[in-house]
């Protein structure tokens, strides 16, 4: 391995090494030049390209940067906790100075225990499944060196200092019977057992609801606070990079391109890269009607591509020829910012698509009606209603966005309009005006064709063993009765319509892309021509510029064929952006439904307002948030009166926990079910949120967890 410290570059000759910030003696975390390859099949593939940064004690460092950047790999190198194939080229990584690069096998484990320790983004897959929680954190104290007795002590100490009330009861389950927050924040009570100096955070709310994200977010910064610890988080999601972080780094093809204050780099992008990040997402409330979300064209660069100039010369929109020769200069900006580019001067060259004029907005006939649908589940001889008397209407060419909590009923909602579950007798289903079966087996072939389905995740969406042509020429033929020829020409029409080439047709899902696997599932799903399409948070595992190119598809395809969506996610700037009405679910009932504009603007339900209040926001907008104390309650068990009152920030007491408000149309297309009248909201909604009078200091679990 190789070690040295880079010099401070000029702003106008190219510096192949490190950042110009210089060394400083306090920093828990120091990067130092680093080069790191993945040897595959016996060759070197370069995989990060002398990275340099530093974390100092109490401050926060977020790593952006498309999938495949190389921030997850920096992450593990900064705990030294490779693949087997990883190997460290070059530079150094220095934890409170200490060079682990150096360090036996025993002295880095020592290293983990005492000064560093890591968050992952999936806690259920960080959790041993078949050991209760109590032993799992017990055993993070015990390796400490503590005898049984203070372990355990300690344990429940850990447990109520990451805000988890009734720890006793909490350690005496396992994984799977807590939510996904409090299994994150199980995780977090493991990481913080030895005090680490040194905090790796790699996605730790990726799969996490806006309200439990927001909590988890909170709970961190506290921790922070308390430890002094010095945080590295790795994040897609630029709106919590902005919520959480003092400075970030932006991260392409394992090189840093542009370094600074999280807010400075945000609101002023120095490097087409970031500017091309930023303006992929659907910020300050634009619409589909508007204009069309900005993408970065192309892909990164394979894993082990040659890369002597600008890293991101093949995919930016100010390339030229000084580009492609000369390795671009670091470029400093002021007050500790930097940027790595030839040409930050023109980057107010760079074009947003243009507006879009006379879009048609008006949707026709009814597709879709739900109708007092509820469903009741069974478990251990108890009911549990996922769903309660849900009314809802879906128009032609409409996407109506479906919005909660986990545990709110909305995939248990897509699956009854599939046909997977079948709704409780008294509900009904019509497609264009005719009953459908409630399972799918019993509706005929044009119903089945008629409502299609995009997942979450293509991988587990689409058969590994199949090129993307044979999952298409068998939906077409199976939805539509076509054969030979006039199947080909369909496939091909829809490969067409979603950019995929006949050379991506002829690739495997594994050998595809994110982003090309979601084209694929999408074009699947319309292969049939629908009426209407579920999709279940469809870009929610896609970096923001795929996400972008995806949302403009679906755009694009709503606008040739009138299909209707509905649409679940809990990205509710996608929401706003795609749906043209919302509902809001929360415990199986809908709190709320009306256009997204109205949703957004307000006044709109309490609870409602607490989802809008929890969003990190990477335009650091100053909102007042709203906090939700506890968890989504047990559907097997739910309050009586409005179910939300035992969460609710402006509960009436003696009203709303006896009666349960009725659906309503406050205003012309907007429902609420709120005992509280729409302009007194509209007057509260202007003012900071009231304490609750019952207000605990840490939060409940519920026994129950679904959607």
């Amino acid at each position: 391995m190789t070690s040295q410290s880079p010099a401070t570059p000029s702003a106008t000759e190219p510096n192949p090494g490190a950042s110009p910030t210089p060394a400083s003696p306090q920093a828990a975390l120091r990067i130092e030049d680093l080069s790191l390859a993945y040897i595959v099949r016996g060759i070197p593939r370069p995989v990060l390209r002398g990275v340099t940064f530093e974390v100092k004690p109490g401050e926060s460092y977020g790593l952006v940067g498309e999938s495949g950047c190389g921030k997850s790999t920096t992450a593990y190198a900064a705990v030294r906790y490779l693949p087997r194939n990883g190997v460290i080229t070059g530079g150094r990584i220095l934890v409170s100075g200490n060079d682990i690069t150096k360090m036996s096998d025993d002295e880095v484990r020592q290293f983990r225990i005492h000064h560093a320790s890591m968050v992952y983004q999936d806690p259920g897959a960080a959790l041993n499944p078949t050991t209760k929680v109590g032993p799992q954190v017990v055993e993070a104290f015990t390796i400490l060196g503590q005898g049984k007795q203070e372990a355990e002590a300690n344990a429940l100490k850990a447990l109520h200092r990451v805000q988890i009330a009734d720890p006793e009861a909490v350690a005496q389950r396992y994984p799977y019977q807590l939510s996904g927050g409090m299994q994150q924040r199980v995780v977090i009570a493991i990481a913080l057992a030895s005090d680490p100096k040194l905090l790796v955070l790699d996605e730790p709310t990726t799969g996490l609801d806006a309200t439990v994200e927001a909590s988890v977010l909170d709970l961190v910064r506290s921790l922070q606070a308390e430890t002094n610890a010095a945080v590295l988080l790795i994040a897609h999601n630029l709106g919590v990079i902005r919520t959480m972080c003092d400075r970030v780094g932006v991260m392409y093809a394992g090189k840093i391109v542009e370094e600074g204050d999280a807010a400075a780099v945000f609101e002023h992008p120095e490097h087409p890269y970031t500017l091309g990040l930023l303006r992929s997402l659907p910020r300050r409330g634009i619409r589909k009607t508007e204009r069309a979300l900005s993408t970065i064209p192309g892909n990164l660069p394979q894993i082990g591509t040659p890369l002597p100039t600008c890293v991101f010369v093949d995919r930016c929109p100010l390339a030229d020829e000084l580009c492609r020769t000369v390795e671009p200069p670091i470029v400093e900006v002021g007050e500790g910012r930097w940027t790595r580019c030839h040409h930050r001067d023109r980057l107010g060259e760079v074009v947003e698509p243009p507006a879009i004029v006379g879009k048609d907005t008006d949707h026709g006939g009814l597709a879709l009606t739900i109708d007092q649908v509820s469903k009741t589940f069974y478990q251990s001889g108890h009911t549990v209603p996922a769903l309660v008397k849900v009314d809802l209407q879906l128009f032609d060419g409409e996407t109506l966005g479906l919005v909660g909590e986990s545990g709110s009923g909305k995939s248990t909602l897509a699956k009854t309009i599939l046909g997977i579950e079948s709704p409780d007798v008294g509900g009904n289903l019509e497609l264009d005006q005719h009953s459908l079966a409630a399972r799918s087996a019993g509706r005929p072939t044009a119903d089945k064709r008629s409502i299609q389905m995009v997942f979450q995740n293509p991988d587990s969406a689409l058969n590994r063993g199949w090129t993307a042509r044979h999952i298409l020429q068998r939906s077409v033929s199976k939805l539509t009765g076509l054969k030979g020829k006039a199947v080909n020409e369909r496939v091909d029409k829809l490969a067409a319509d979603l950019r995929l080439t006949q050379r991506h047709l002829d690739l495997k899902p594994r050998q595809l892309s994110g982003g090309l696997k979601q084209r694929v599932a999408i074009a699947r799903a319309f292969a049939g021509d629908p009426r209407i399409v579920v999709a279940d948070e469809p870009t929610s595992a896609l970096d923001v510029s795929v996400q972008a190119a995806i949302l403009n598809l679906l755009s694009e395809l709503q606008a040739k064929s009138k299909t209707s969506y509905l649409l679940i996610s809990h990205d509710l700037g996608v929401v706003r952006y795609l749906a043209d009405r919302i509902a809001v679910l929360y415990l199986g009932r809908i709190m709320e439904v009306g256009d997204s504009e109205t949703v957004f603007r307000g006044p709109n339900h309490p609870y409602t307002e607490a989802l809008l209040s929890a969003v990190p926001n990477v335009d650091g907008e100053d909102r007042k948030r709203i906090i939700l104390e506890g968890e989504i309650p047990s559907p097997a068990n739910p309050p009586t009166g409005c179910v939300f009152n035992t969460r609710c920030p402006r509960v009436i007491k003696g009203l709303c926990e006896v009666t349960e408000p009725p659906l309503v149309e406050v205003a012309p297309g907007h429902m609420m079910s709120c005992h509280i009248p729409l302009e007194e909201l509209r007057v509260l909604q202007r003012k900071a949120p009231p304490p609750r009078e019952d207000e605990p200091t840490a939060l409940a679990d519920p026994e129950f967890v679904a959607d």
